[in-house]
C-alpha cells in the first residue's frame, strides 16, 4: 500500500494555526530549537507526536521555516455548495473572493490572508492552471487558509450558480467600462472576481461578471500589484456591507 501524501508546513504562525483549526491530520512535528508554549500545548492537545531534528531537516522547506515544520495531509479543498450554505447565513453582508488564474504564491497567500480579515464566507479558485494552496501559500497566508472554505472549481459555471442567489458579482479590472470603485455603490452581498498577474480577467469570466470596478491611479505607474487591489476591494466592498442594516 502506497503511504497516504503529505506536505510540509512551516513558520510558526501556519504550523499554530494548523494545529488550531484541526482541518487536517497533522502526522508529527519537526521542531528544532525551542518550541512555543501554544504550538506545544495545541500538540498535546491533538496528541500529535514531535520530533525533535536538526535544523538542516527543515531547510529543504525555505528560509522561513523559523525552526519548526509540521508534516501533514494536502489541504482540504470545500465544496461551492459549502460556501453557498454560508453565503446563505450571512445575508445581506456576505461577501466571497473569486480568483481567476492567479500565479503566485505570495500574492495567493496574502489575499487569503487579506479574505480571512474581512471575513469572507469563501474563496473560489480554479480547478486548473492557478496556483493552488500549497506549503508556500499557507506560509504567505499565515495559516490564514486553515480558516476558510477554499473550493476549485469551473469558475464562470460557479459564478453562474453564485448569481441565482441573489449575489452581484463585481469584476476587479482596469477597463475601459470599469466604474471607479470609490463612487460605486458595492450592492451587498457580494462577490469580488481578481484577476491574473498582468492577464486580467479571462473573457468568459469577465462577461458573467454584473459590473467592473477599478481603482482610480493618481501617480505615474498605470497598475496595482493583484494582492494590493484585491485586498483594497475586499475592505471597500466590507465597508459597503456595513453600512447597509442586515
Amino acid at each position: 500500500m502506497s503511504p497516504a501524501p503529505s506536505e510540509l508546513i512551516y513558520g510558526l504562525h501556519p504550523v499554530e494555526e494548523v494545529l488550531r483549526a484541526g482541518r487536517r491530520r497533522v502526522h508529527r512535528l519537526l521542531v528544532a530549537g525551542p518550541i512555543r508554549p501554544s504550538i506545544e500545548s495545541a500538540a498535546r492537545q491533538s496528541s500529535t507526536p514531535v520530533e525533535r531534528v536538526e535544523r538542516s531537516v527543515l531547510d529543504s522547506a525555505g528560509d522561513h521555516h523559523q525552526g519548526i515544520g509540521a508534516e501533514v495531509e494536502p489541504y482540504p479543498y470545500s465544496h461551492l455548495h459549502s460556501i453557498l450554505a454560508a453565503v446563505e447565513s450571512a445575508g445581506s453582508r456576505a461577501l466571497i473572493l473569486i480568483l481567476d488564474l492567479l500565479q503566485d504564491p505570495q500574492n495567493l497567500g496574502t489575499l487569503i490572508r487579506t479574505a480571512e480579515a474581512v471575513g469572507v464566507q469563501g474563496i473560489l479558485l480554479p480547478k486548473r492552471g492557478a496556483a493552488g494552496v500549497t506549503p508556500a501559500v499557507v506560509s504567505a497566508s499565515s495559516g490564514a487558509c486553515e480558516h476558510l472554505n477554499i473550493a476549485r472549481v469551473n469558475l464562470a459555471r460557479a459564478m453562474s450558480e453564485i448569481k441565482k442567489t441573489d449575489v452581484w458579482i463585481a469584476g476587479l479590472e482596469n477597463h475601459a467600462e470599469a466604474r471607479d470603485i470609490y463612487t460605486t455603490e458595492l450592492k451587498s452581498p457580494l462577490a469580488i472576481v481578481v484577476g491574473a498577474e498582468g492577464h486580467g480577467l479571462r473573457k468568459l469570466v469577465r462577461e458573467t461578471c454584473d459590473y467592473l470596478i477599478r481603482i482610480p491611479m493618481q501617480g505615474s505607474v498605470g497598475s496595482l500589484n493583484a494582492a494590493v487591489a484585491g485586498s483594497i476591494a475586499l475592505y471597500e466592498a466590507r465597508r459597503h456591507a456595513y453600512r447597509v442594516e442586515p
